[in-house]
């Protein structure tokens, strides 16, 4: 073969190997690209700064999710945002963290300098979603740092009658200990609550004057307000006490020998002369219920029956009759818890006190 056709072959399958070795490095190069671009989204994106905060929860690490940057304000911040500067932060804890199941990173859209990153979830087994701002803040060498450009706190502005020792997801807390107004604390206002989103907080209430079957209320808006009410209603065992100190105030104005017992629901009125001391029995005691009254509780009026007995001389003729006779009366009462966890219970009239 001539020498100049054997150069032009070697010449055209260098050209053909030199395409192909381009091809092959625009492959790889691209390959690399996606990578990069995978591995920053798992490791270093907006996404896995929103993921590795709910990681945190998941795992009930409340301290560590409130160092991730933008996640704890100060009062003035949670003024600005239009959550109550005052709001306790007794919830911000693991004791508190209701179970965050299921997970996943669903969206994330950026808007100028904000990213939103949008996640789904299960919440104490309540399904969720819920969206999250996030901003660049700074590098650390060549990846950048993320924050919260807006708290995932939220507010629990929860009014509670009937008790002041409650529990959320199991951590007991006490009003007048978390409230800005400590002892001097009132039932009427409402509790402002920090609290992580997303997650599912339920209130309940167990002591022996009171008790709730638990609600639950799901925080999935990050600087949301979101006002509870949650009314407790009296145990079996403080509505026998509350029966039990009825009863015995009843008996004891039953001793008292007079046609009108002192600061007692009952008495007797007649017209003529009575010549013997009046005896009083309680035929029929009162069937007690306790039903709440604002911050306090109250006892609905119900009906009793006494019985006197008394021997009365007529004026006009001086006959003498012994009178036994029954008396209906109604019962009724306030009941205040006292600030030692103690119940003052007032009968009737405001004299009628059985602390």
């Amino acid at each position: 073969m001539p020498e100049a056709q054997r150069g032009n072959r070697r010449q055209a399958r260098l050209s053909s190997d030199l395409t192909i070795l381009a091809v092959i490095g625009i492959l790889l190069a691209a390959a690399l690209t996606a990578g990069g671009q995978a591995v920053y989204q798992q490791f270093y994106g907006p996404s896995a700064f929103v993921g590795r905060y709910l990681e945190l929860l998941s795992d009930g690490r409340a301290a560590d999710a409130l160092q991730i940057p933008g996640v704890a304000v100060d009062s003035a911040v949670l003024e600005q945002t239009g959550l109550d500067p005052t709001a306790s932060e007794a919830l911000l804890r693991h004791a508190a963290l209701a179970p965050l199941d299921d997970v996943e990173i669903i969206g994330e859209k950026q808007d100028g300098d904000v990213v939103t990153v949008t996640a789904d979830y299960s919440a104490g087994g309540v399904s969720g979603t819920t969206s999250f701002l996030v901003v660049q803040d700074g590098w650390m060498g060549v990846v950048p740092n993320w924050r919260f450009a807006a708290s995932p706190l939220a507010e629990i502005d929860l009014t509670l009658r009937g008790a002041d020792q409650f529990s959320v997801n199991g951590f007991e807390i006490d009003r007048r200990q978390v409230s800005v107004d400590g002892m001097d604390a009132k039932a009427d206002d409402p509790l402002p609550l920090l609290v992580f989103t997303p997650g599912v907080y339920s209130v309940t209430v167990d002591t022996a004057i009171s008790s709730t079957p638990g609600l639950s209320v799901l925080a999935d808006s990050p600087l949301a307000r979101t006002p509870v009410q949650v009314q407790a209603e009296p145990t079996a065992e403080f509505i026998k006490v509350v029966q039990d100190r009825v009863t015995e105030f009843l008996t004891a104005c039953a001793t008292q020998e007079v046609l009108q017992p002192t600061a007692c629901p009952f008495g007797y009125e007649v017209q003529n002369r009575v010549v013997s001391t009046p005896k009083w029995s309680i035929e029929r005691h009162p069937k007690v219920s306790v039903v709440p009254d604002g911050e306090h509780w109250a006892i609905p009026a119900t009906t009793a029956v006494a019985r006197i007995q008394v021997d009365i001389m007529s004026l006009f003729d001086g006959h003498v009759d012994k009178v036994t006779e029954d008396v209906p009366f109604r019962v009724d009462g306030t009941i205040t818890i006292l600030a030692d966890g103690s119940a003052s219970i007032m009968v009737g009239s405001p004299d009628a006190d059985l602390d």
